[in-house]
């Protein structure tokens, strides 16, 4: 008898410490140079959970059990881990770089702005609808150097039918706003504009300037097998030199077998930069600092926006003091689904950001978020969580 009881205890036990969740911290790097990898996509195949490296290569989770880890990066060979390898609370993952010495330019008897209209509107057509994308959302707010706001939040879009503007539903499970500052800064915050994200994201509308007709004279468009990954090609699009206006370098990654795009990334360069022409009425704006990136994933044939970062600084002219500005966003799908969830009308949310919204705090819902913060990040985190408490 007493035997089967201490069966029954070590069982138990066992059990308990199996399901316990456990905190793992992985640093992603390049096995060549040793240098941290950014944006490299990290799976939970036992959940499904996505993830995003930092820009020091660095991404946190919670694991509750076994499960099989995948890592990917395009310009990376991918591999897959048993988390079981994890001994350590902080281990280094080596990626092994996919390059392809040949720069090899590709040329085709359709322009390339053809090209990209075409893949623009296959990706289209394979954005996986309906579906269901849970996202964690943070955003940054410096004023005149000093981080001045937060807030993040956890959110679902429902995707609903596929008309020429998607028709999305936004649910909000917890959200969070903090300002940093005795100061009222309300006026100039940027965030998210949650009415439309999903339209332009889901409609390629970051790339409506390369549509243009004038975007054949304004831009020297390049098609090349992607330097770094064989299997992948890149459309790239530069302002030429007599070109004028705000233009964006931008860099389209795409997949020239399935023809859907992977990653969209553009910046304004600092010579376009030094050809603009300050303003100088009051509430005008000079752009100093804009750039912004997506990455689109093909999980189980279903394809989905994963994540985006967008950051802007610019100086407001102001009648007294002018103010710098500087916007970090961050969008993450840390799941997908094809259920959506049963809402009443009342539950959907319609505002446009989330800076006005009640906190709504019912778990630690930002340790789960699939970002990992930076350690300048993680001070104003711990500020705001200190004073949470």
């Amino acid at each position: 008898m007493l035997r089967n009881v201490l069966l029954l205890f070590v069982l138990i036990s066992g059990f308990h410490v199996f399901s316990q969740s456990v905190e793992k911290t992985i640093i992603i790097k390049d096995q060549d140079t040793d240098v941290a990898i950014e944006d490299a996509t990290v799976s939970i195949l036992k959940t499904k959970q996505n993830l995003l490296s930092n820009v020091d290569g660095v991404v946190t989770f919670e694991l509750n059990g076994a499960s099989s880890i995948q890592i990917k990066h395009p310009s990376y060979l991918g591999i897959t881990i048993r988390s079981i390898t994890l001994k350590e609370k902080s281990t280094i993952i080596y990626l092994k770089s996919n390059v392809n010495d040949l720069d090899e330019i590709l040329v085709f008897k359709s322009h390339p702005q053809k090209i990209l209209a075409s893949l623009i509107e296959n990706s289209k057509k394979r954005l996986t609808i309906p579906g269901r994308l849970k996202v964690y959302s943070r955003e940054f707010f410096k004023l005149n150097g000093n981080y001045s706001y937060y807030n993040d939040g956890l959110m679902n879009f429902q995707l609903l039918d596929k008309s020429k503007k998607i028709n999305a539903v936004l649910l909000v499970e917890q959200n969070r706003s903090k300002s940093l500052i005795n100061e009222n800064i309300s006026s100039d915050l940027l965030g998210y504009n949650l009415n439309d994200i999903m339209e332009n994201y889901y409609n390629f509308k970051y790339l409506n300037p390369l549509m243009e007709a004038q975007a054949r004279k304004e831009y020297e468009f390049v098609i090349k097998v992607y330097s770094k990954n064989k299997e992948l090609n890149m459309i790239t699009a530069i302002p030429n030199e007599d070109a004028t206006g705000l233009l964006d370098d931008f860099s389209i990654i795409y997949d020239p077998h399935k023809k859907i795009i992977i990653e969209v990334s553009s910046v304004v360069s600092p010579m376009v930069l030094s050809k603009m022409k300050d303003k100088t009425g009051k509430g005008s704006r000079n752009i100093n600092q804009s750039s912004f990136k997506t990455i689109y994933k093909l999980q189980n044939n279903n394809y989905f926006l994963l994540c985006s970062k967008e950051e802007i600084g610019f100086e407001k002219i102001e009648k007294d003091n002018n103010k710098e500005i500087q916007v970090r966003n961050y969008f993450l799908t840390t799941n997908f689904s094809t259920q959506n969830y049963v809402y009443k009308d009342s539950e959907v949310y319609k505002d446009k950001t989330l800076y006005n919204k009640k906190d709504v705090i019912l778990t630690d819902y930002w340790n789960e978020s699939g970002l990992t913060a930076t350690d300048e990040e993680q001070k104003i985190l711990s500020t705001i969580e200190e004073e949470q408490n």
